[in-house]
C-alpha cells in the first residue's frame, strides 16, 4: 500500500503534536528547579529533534510514532524540570503506594522501551525493509542498545561536564544497581511494546483472512 507524502503544512494531526510538544517543553523550560542540570538533560534533545526535523522529507514517521516520539520527549521535559529524582509526581507515586524512593526516572526508563519500540520497528520496516521475526528483533536490539548508550553518555557527561551536579543528573538515589535497573525496564517496555504490535497484526491478519 503506497504512502502518501505529507510534509508539516498538509498534516493537521502532526501540527497539533508539534504544537503539543513545543507548549510542553516552553512551560518545562521556564524556572526548572536546577538550569544546569536542565541543560545536561536536554543536550541529547537538542541533538535529537533537529535531525527528525532535518531527516522530515527524507523520511517522515507515521503520525502515531510522532505521537509517541512526543509523548517519550514530554515525560523527559517535565523529569528535566525538576531533576528525575525530585519530581512532584515521583514523590506522589512514592507516598500514594508506598515506595522506597522517587520511582519517576523508573517510569520514563520502562516509557522509553514501550513509546519508543513502535518507530523503531517503523524504520526497521520501511527503510531497512526487514520483514517477520528480524523486524521485531532489531527494534528490540536497538531500545535496548539505545538505552545503554544513554546510560553511558549520562555518566560521561556527569563526570566530564559537570561533576558537581553528578548525583542530582544521574538520580541514582544512592542506588548502585540504578543504571542496570533502568536499562531493564526499558528492555521490559520494549518487549511489551513489540509484543503488542506484534498481537494486533495477527488479529488484524486474521480478520483480513475472515
Amino acid at each position: 500500500m503506497s504512502r502518501r507524502r505529507r510534509g508539516l503544512r498538509g498534516n493537521r494531526p502532526l501540527q497539533a503534536i508539534v504544537a503539543g510538544y513545543a507548549a510542553v517543553w516552553i512551560a518545562t523550560a521556564i524556572a526548572p528547579k536546577y538550569r544546569s542540570d536542565w541543560l545536561l538533560e536536554n543536550l541529547l534533545v537538542f541533538a535529537f529533534v533537529p535531525v527528525l526535523i532535518a531527516t522530515h522529507r527524507r523520511f517522515q514517521f507515521s503520525n502515531v510514532s510522532y505521537f509517541l516520539i512526543a509523548a517519550f520527549l514530554s515525560l523527559h521535559a517535565y523529569g528535566a524540570h525538576s531533576t528525575y529524582s525530585e519530581t512532584p509526581l515521583g514523590f506522589w507515586m512514592r507516598d500514594a503506594f508506598g515506595l522506597s524512593r522517587n520511582h519517576y526516572d523508573r517510569l520514563v526508563h520502562l516509557a522509553f522501551g514501550l513509546l519508543l519500540a513502535p518507530p523503531l520497528r517503523e524504520l526497521a520496516v520501511r527503510a531497512l525493509r526487514l520483514r517477520g521475526a528480524w523486524s521485531y528483533a532489531v527494534p528490540f536490539a536497538a531500545a535496548l542498545s539505545m538505552s545503554a548508550s544513554y546510560e553511558i553518555i549520562e555518566s560521561w557527561v556527569a563526570r566530564i561536564a559537570s561533576p558537581e551536579l553528578g548525583t542530582a543528573y544521574l538520580g541514582t538515589q544512592g542506588d548502585e544497581w540504578d543504571a542496570q535497573k533502568d536499562m531493564a525496564l526499558a528492555m521490559l517496555g520494549a518487549a511489551l511494546s513489540l509484543a503488542l504490535g506484534f498481537a494486533v497484526e495477527r488479529l488484524r491478519g486474521g480478520r483480513s483472512r475472515a
